[in-house]
């Protein structure tokens, strides 16, 4: 029995959920998005909450429902709050900054990164003078702001030894010790 798929979706206030055969959109103050669902997977909207039902009992059927209900409740807190990562350069010389969609990162190559982000996310950069330059991400898409903060973070991923490169603000690294001093 999958208790995450069992579990209804609440609606907010000023977000409209719509399940025709196999798509679900839902629209808010954020936005809108729109998500396909597989010929198992039934999705019904009463009143202010959605239900995932699936149709058998298989295991592949039993995945997707709790999958599906997972997805849906995302998009739901998606357009009534929406999402945020902040991401921080930790390194000498590390910087951030951006033009609209444009980000560019000084990594420590011999080149600066330019990443042309999608419409959906708003990016902004931070950089004090004696901290580290931090790069906050909105969107009111879960998968693509995760997907973006994944390839940003691929180009420079924190090292074990000094903890140089792209981590995500508040995560806890594993530092491994330094080759030990010879006696």
């Amino acid at each position: 029995m999958s208790r995450v798929g069992n579990a209804p979706v609440e609606i907010p206030q000023g977000v409209e959920v719509s399940a025709e055969k196999g798509l679900v959109t839902v629209k808010g103050p954020k936005g809108e998005l729109t998500q396909d669902i597989d010929t198992a997977i039934s999705v019904e909207v009463e009143g202010n909450e959605v239900t995932v039902k699936r149709h058998t009992e298989q295991k592949d059927h039993k995945a997707k429902h709790g999958l599906y209900r997972s997805l849906i409740a995302n998009m739901v807190e998606g357009v009534s709050k929406g999402y945020t990562t902040k991401q921080e350069l930790v390194g000498v010389g590390y910087r951030a900054s951006n033009q609209g969609q444009k980000l560019e990162l000084l990594l420590g190559f011999s080149h600066a990164i330019v990443i042309e982000l999608p419409e959906e996310i708003k990016v902004t950069c931070e950089s004090e003078r004696g901290k580290n330059p931090i790069v906050t991400m909105e969107s009111h898409d879960k998968q693509l702001l995760g997907h973006v903060a994944a390839k940003i973070r691929s180009f420079r991923k924190p090292e074990p030894y000094k903890g140089k490169g792209i981590k995500f603000v508040g995560e806890q690294l594993r530092r491994k010790a330094g080759k030990s001093a010879a006696k």
